[in-house]
C-alpha cells in the first residue's frame, strides 16, 4: 500500500473545491495590499478650568464643519486608502470648549433661535476647517501618524446674519467683528496602539485639544477681538466711565453677502505651495474631502 504524494493529492480534490480555494487565496494575498481603513474619531474632552466670559456667544456650525471627514486614495498596492471623520467630534469638542469658556451659548440652527435670540447674543462665531494634512507611516517609513489642521474662525454680530428664501442663513461680511485663523498639530505613535485606526484617531484627538488651547490664549489677543470685548466692556460700563481696553483697526469691509456654508469650504494646498510651519508634520500629504450629501 502506497503513501500518496503531494502532487497526487493535490490533482484528486474536485476541480470546484481547488478553484474555490486557489480564488480565496488569490482575494486574499490582493486585499493584504490594498485594504480600506475607516476612522471615526471619538474622545474624551473635559470641561476647561476657566473663568467664562460674561458673554453671550451665538454658535453656528455648517454641515461641512459638522460632518467633517477626509479621504485620501492609496497611492499604490501596498498603501490603504482612508476615510476619517471627525464631524462629531469636531462638535463635541468645541460644545465643551465654548461651554467652559463663556457665560452662556447659543447654538444656532435655524431662523427661529436668530429672532428669540437677538437682544442677547453678543457675537456670533463660525467655525471651518480650512485644511487638513496628515501623514502614516507609508509616507514617513516610521510609526508616527501626525495630523495638522488649520481652522478659520469668524465672528459676526446678530444683526449681520439673514435668511435666505429657502430658509439657508447667510451673514453679510462686511459687517464681520473678527477673521482669524488658528492651527492645531497632534501626533501619537503606533507602538503603544493595537491597531493603526487607534492610532490616527488618537492623532486626531490630540490635535483637537491642541487647537483648543491655541484658541484660548489667543482668543483675547486678537486685535479685532480685544475691540470686541472693549466695545461690550465699554457699552455696560456706568456714564463717565471708560475701558482699558486697547482699540485696533478692524479688518477692511467687503460688499458681497456671504453664505453661513461656504465660511467651511475646505481647501487643500500642498506643502510646496506654502511658508513652512514648524507644527506641521514633515513630508505631510494634504488630504481630498470626501464626497458628502447637500448642506442645508
Amino acid at each position: 500500500m502506497g503513501v500518496a504524494s503531494l502532487a497526487s493529492t493535490t490533482s484528486d480534490l474536485e476541480p470546484s473545491v481547488f478553484g474555490r480555494w486557489l480564488l480565496l487565496l488569490c482575494l486574499t494575498l490582493l486585499g493584504a495590499g490594498c485594504g480600506s481603513k475607516q476612522v471615526i474619531v471619538e474622545g474624551n474632552f473635559p470641561s476647561p478650568l476657566l473663568d467664562p466670559l460674561p458673554l453671550t456667544l451665538g454658535v453656528i456650525y455648517p454641515s461641512a464643519f459638522a460632518e467633517h471627514e477626509f479621504f485620501d486614495e492609496a497611492k499604490g498596492r501596498a498603501e490603504s486608502d482612508w476615510l476619517v471623520k471627525t464631524g462629531a467630534a469636531q462638535v463635541q469638542f468645541w460644545d465643551t470648549l465654548f461651554d467652559g469658556m463663556f457665560a452662556s451659548v447659543v447654538h444656532i440652527r435655524d431662523w427661529e433661535t436668530v429672532e428669540r435670540h437677538r437682544a442677547d447674543i453678543d457675537g456670533v462665531l463660525i467655525p471651518a476647517i480650512g485644511e487638513l494634512q496628515y501623514t502614516v507611516p507609508t509616507h514617513t517609513n516610521v510609526k508616527i501618524y501626525e495630523i495638522w489642521m488649520r481652522y478659520e474662525f469668524r465672528l459676526v454680530d446678530i444683526s449681520a446674519i439673514h435668511q435666505q428664501e429657502d430658509g439657508a442663513l447667510t451673514f453679510n461680511p462686511d459687517e464681520r467683528l473678527a477673521v482669524w485663523p488658528i492651527t492645531a498639530y497632534g501626533k501619537t505613535p503606533t507602538a503603544f496602539l493595537q491597531t493603526d485606526e487607534e492610532a490616527v484617531n488618537l492623532a486626531a484627538v490630540v490635535a483637537l485639544r491642541d487647537a483648543g488651547a491655541h484658541f484660548v490664549t489667543t482668543f483675547g489677543a486678537t486685535p479685532d477681538i480685544a475691540l470686541w470685548l472693549n466695545t461690550i466692556a465699554t457699552r455696560e460700563q456706568p456714564a463717565g466711565t471708560s475701558s482699558s481696553m486697547p482699540e485696533t483697526d478692524s479688518a477692511p469691509p467687503t460688499d458681497t453677502p456671504v453664505a453661513v456654508e461656504s465660511a467651511a469650504d475646505i481647501t487643500t494646498t500642498s506643502l510646496d505651495e506654502r511658508e513652512p510651519d514648524e507644527r506641521q508634520p514633515a513630508n505631510a500629504s494634504s488630504a481630498n474631502p470626501a464626497p458628502s450629501g447637500e448642506t442645508s
